[in-house]
């Protein structure tokens, strides 16, 4: 039997709900794996006559530990060409925006249920954007999924692995002032097992990964940040100004983080290898950092640090902050988070100083779930 190789650049990868699955590229440095739970017993006893010492142990296997995966996509959005038939970005009505992604986000958000080319009841595919809300995501458990990857590429030597009952615990959206907005994805599955074959792609909207058209440049990302918090709007240091004040920031670079915060359930049965039962969700949070360099212009970064150091009697103050990733035009990717908590931010003594400022978003309550919105932009 020959002894073959297995490259990462020859990996493809699909995620399949129900009868439907999505073609989604990912990028290197993926990782899946497995652990076991194990239990040891051992003996400590003292001498006997003779001055012997039992010194053994015994080892069991518990239970399997949940799945572990972690991956990396850009984020490309696209107007669909239509008919739902052939082509491959053809979904649905003509020019409807979706994003090559975009059943992760649907698995993260939600129930990721799925009918007649759109994610139902929390996306919204129009011939203007595509809107993600995390309005219902307030539950005990989210949309599941089974993912394959394929080792070794399309040859004979092809290795496939299947992950069952997968779920999106993180998604990092990254957009450094160099690079192309690059989206982290983590989170845990049932077992991994080897299958004989590697599905087909079914859903064609997930297929559009040959053109490059729908990349997204980094560099051009802009911030706009209003406060809501009426003790930080007021130019003059004033408290009770009620006009919203517009911060002008100039970005370096950013982070956006959403957590489920998920944790599986395994079994403890004994005399058995438990296997993973299932997921349960915890807090979500919502948050990120973003930089830029210190200035003195009026509403500047420096007018932020100022505002916030100074500011000791307001104990969460909240800005409106509005990300958009790649800028005005398409293909972009927006993040609104309404009510933003800032951290005082941090200098950091380059040959051009800069700030770095930390950021949690919350919802408009305790009990809602509106902490942050996406939206995708096709071209």
């Amino acid at each position: 039997m020959a002894d073959n190789m297995f490259f990462s650049r020859d990996t493809n990868f699909v995620v399949e709900i129900g009868a439907n699955r999505w073609a989604i590229p990912v990028l290197d440095g993926f990782s899946f794996s497995q652990a076991t739970n194990t239990s040891e017993v051992t003996l400590n006893e003292m001498a006997d006559v003779n001055g012997n010492s039992r010194r053994g142990r015994k080892l069991f296997t518990d239970s399997y530990a949940p799945a572990e995966w972690s991956f990396s996509t850009y984020a490309r959005p696209f107007k669909s060409a239509g008919g739902g038939t052939s082509g491959k970005d053809a979904s649905g009505t003509a020019n409807t925006h979706h994003a090559v992604e975009e059943v992760l986000w649907a698995m993260m958000a939600g129930n990721a249920a799925y009918s007649a080319f759109n994610f139902t009841g929390f996306t919204k595919n129009g011939t203007t954007d595509v809107d993600i809300a995390f309005t219902s995501s307030n539950k005990t458990t989210l949309g599941t999924a089974n993912f394959y990857f394929q080792l070794g590429g399309d040859g004979e030597i092809a290795t496939v692995y299947k992950i069952t009952g997968c779920v999106v615990n993180e998604a990092s959206v990254d957009f450094d002032i160099d690079g192309i907005a690059t989206i982290n994805w983590s989170g845990f599955g049932g077992m991994i097992s080897e299958v004989a074959a590697f599905p087909a792609a079914t859903v064609e909207e997930g297929q559009k990964h040959t053109d490059t058209s729908n990349f997204i440049r980094n560099r051009l990302t802009s911030l706009t940040m209003t406060t809501v918090d009426d003790h930080l709007v007021s130019s003059d240091g004033a408290d009770g100004d009620s006009a919203a004040e517009t911060y002008a920031i100039t970005l370096t670079g950013g982070n956006v983080t959403i957590s489920n915060n998920i944790s599986f359930l395994i079994p403890e049965t004994l005399g058995v290898v438990n296997q993973p039962l299932g997921h349960v969700t915890g807090t979500r949070s919502v948050s990120g950092s973003f930089t830029c360099y210190l200035n003195n212009a009026t509403d500047g970064s420096m007018d932020l640090f100022e505002r916030i150091i100074e500011d000791t009697d307001t104990i969460t103050n909240s800005f409106n902050l509005l990300f958009k990733i790649g800028g005005g035009s398409a293909p972009r990717l927006q993040m609104a988070m309404p009510s933003c908590h800032l951290e005082v931010p941090t200098h950091s003594m380059e040959d051009i100083i800069s700030l770095e400022t930390n950021f949690h978003a919350l919802g408009t309550d305790i009990q809602s779930a509106d902490e942050i919105s996406l939206k995708y932009v096709g071209s």
